[in-house]
């Protein structure tokens, strides 16, 4: 079997990284892995504390791992652990051991980090919606990205721009 390569879109919250994953994973005719943080906090039923980003990052490698064996030579992943790791050290001020060593272990292909161009969506599980937040968040995984030695590549405009930039990035990155 062919080796399958794993593209993350990756940015703050509310910038289209699940829409733009959707829309990524039918023109390759391949799945792509939803975050697990979404589906966990609707059940949750109760605040989050520091470990549950534990078992929120362990559902996110579960349900990556799962994915792939159905994808068509290309995974798509709204997220990675890296975003795990954002969200603990903003909101506990340190990341669980575990998770970082699983940043280090795991191995993507391409990261596509989405602009703050578009509107904020008001969520309830959404908390940094004041433009400076969203500003210091996308700066945040902007200095992931770029120290990642991964290739990555800026999305932005609209939504069928954004699919067209990562269309493109892809090409350019061998994928």
């Amino acid at each position: 079997m062919a080796e399958i390569k794993k593209i993350v879109v990756i940015g703050p919250e509310s910038t289209g990284k699940s829409t733009l994953s959707a829309d990524l994973a039918a023109a390759l005719h391949t799945v792509w892995v939803p975050e697990y943080a979404r589906e966990y906090l609707e059940h949750l039923g109760r605040s989050y504390t520091a470990e549950d980003l534990l078992h929120i990052a362990n559902g996110q490698l579960k349900s990556e791992d799962e994915k792939a064996l159905l994808s068509n030579k290309v995974l798509v992943c709204d997220t990675d652990l890296n975003v795990i790791k954002v969200w603990s050290e903003n909101a506990y001020g340190v990341c669980h051991p575990w998770v970082l060593e699983q940043i280090a272990q795991r191995r993507y292909d391409l990261y596509l980090l989405t602009d703050i161009d578009i509107p904020w969506q008001d969520d309830p599980l959404r908390e940094h919606g004041q433009p400076e937040q969203r500003r210091y968040f996308y700066n945040i995984y902007k200095d992931i990205v770029t120290n990642s030695g991964i290739p990555w590549a800026a999305i932005s405009g609209g939504k069928e721009d954004r699919l067209k930039q990562a269309l493109a990035a892809m090409l350019s990155s061998g994928i």
